[in-house]
């Protein structure tokens, strides 16, 4: 009975823990289309995109079977220049996408049905010709799962809901209010080691699409600029997870980490984070040695920088960090961090962060923090 009990605890914690993952992928993607409901122009996107499943695994090479394909519908907005972010990237296109589609095997990988937010970066704009860069991130639901029974094939996704990340670059052109647009892009879909396996899906994919304007609507340019500040600031960032390590047990690990932090906006684009990550990684308890490790024996530590792009409210991160304190995990000098803050008017942000060590997720994670601003002059 006793162990039925910590059954059921392990359980509802497994439960509440992806419940916060969900809404925060949920709240970031709305935000992300609601937040910027001040606009020019608002309209609606249909896209077609064509590709094929990377075996990036010796243990994957079965999966690709036909072509992967997915169907998107995106609501977007363009800006007229009301802000100084807005300007400041040549008045990206952003919004929200539905996607629906196969990665290449719907017998054991099933389909996919999804939604993430996007913004796509101008590179060349000439006349009625628009190449852009475009990223988003968003969350995604597989219907078919890895069962050691019914599905033991099924070597890349081992939960149903997953995170999707797509990075790519498109050429549009314009006419009388439509788009005809062809690009390219990488489409990843995983759950950052929350539940095993967890290889992740990559496929390149190749998109046709047809956009239409909807509605235009008239901006006072001087109603919402944005402050930039340029200033030092310095921070902490409580961070939460959890992992699991094998097929064999569902039993996840907690993750405890803090971030102390110095962060510099040197332009509207580009910004600098410096910082000191504490982790306390449980599953690291996990290992060969006779002994159990200790908390001290399991604590990291490493130093760490990143590039940030802001946009606003948002910041998005590229960092890579070293460990200074790693006495279980020695093979695993480096490690990578990409994903996304929300920053507050009162100083709080929140953050959806992917931890790797190169191509190998470690884990997702959930952080609140506070900014001290302004402590240095420029």
């Amino acid at each position: 009975m006793v162990k039925n009990m910590g059954i059921g605890k392990s359980k509802m914690i497994m439960v509440i823990i992806l419940t916060m993952k969900l809404f925060l992928l949920f709240a970031f993607n709305l935000i992300f289309y609601i937040s910027y409901t001040q606009s020019d122009v608002y309209g609606i996107e249909g896209r077609f995109k064509s590709g094929f499943l990377l075996a990036h695994r010796g243990v994957m090479a079965h999966l690709p079977q036909h072509m992967a394909y997915t169907t998107e519908l995106s609501l977007y907005r363009k800006p007229g220049g009301n802000k100084n972010w807005h300007r400041a990237y040549k008045y990206p296109q952003h919004g929200m996408t539905f996607i629906f589609g196969s990665v290449g095997n719907n017998d054991v990988l099933g389909y996919l049905f999804g939604s993430y937010g996007y913004i796509e970066l101008p590179i060349v704009k000439r006349n009625n010709f628009l190449l852009d860069w475009k990223f988003g991130f968003g969350a995604a639901y597989s219907s078919k799962k890895y069962d050691p029974i019914s599905n033991p094939k099924n070597a890349a996704i081992g939960s149903h809901i997953n995170a999707l990340g797509c990075l790519g670059v498109r050429a549009s052109y314009f006419f009388n209010r439509q788009k005809l647009t062809l690009g390219v892009d990488m489409t990843h879909f995983s759950n950052g080691a929350y539940k095993v396996p967890n290889l992740g899906v990559n496929v390149p994919f190749v998109s046709i699409g047809y956009g239409h304007d909807i509605i235009s609507v008239k901006r006072d340019s001087n109603l919402f600029q944005d402050d930039f500040n340029s200033k030092w600031n310095f921070g902490i960032t409580a961070i939460a997870s959890a992992k699991q390590l094998n097929l064999n047990t569902d039993r996840r690990y907690p993750v405890y980490a803090m971030d102390l932090f110095a962060r510099k906006n040197f332009t509207q684009k580009a910004g600098l984070e410096l910082a000191l990550n504490l982790v306390s990684n449980q599953s690291l308890k996990e290992t060969n040695s006779t002994e159990i490790p200790s908390q001290k024996d399991i604590l990291q530590m490493g130093l760490y920088a990143a590039y940030i792009l802001p946009m606003d409210c948002f910041h998005f991160v590229f960092g890579m960090g070293a460990y200074v304190k790693n006495k279980l995990m020695p093979s695993d000098p480096l490690y990578h961090r990409i994903g996304m803050r929300y920053i507050f008017k009162n100083g709080m942000h929140a953050h959806v962060v992917l931890k790797t060590h190169y191509a190998r997720a470690d884990y997702f994670e959930l952080g609140l923090g506070y900014t001290i601003k302004s402590l240095f002059n420029k």
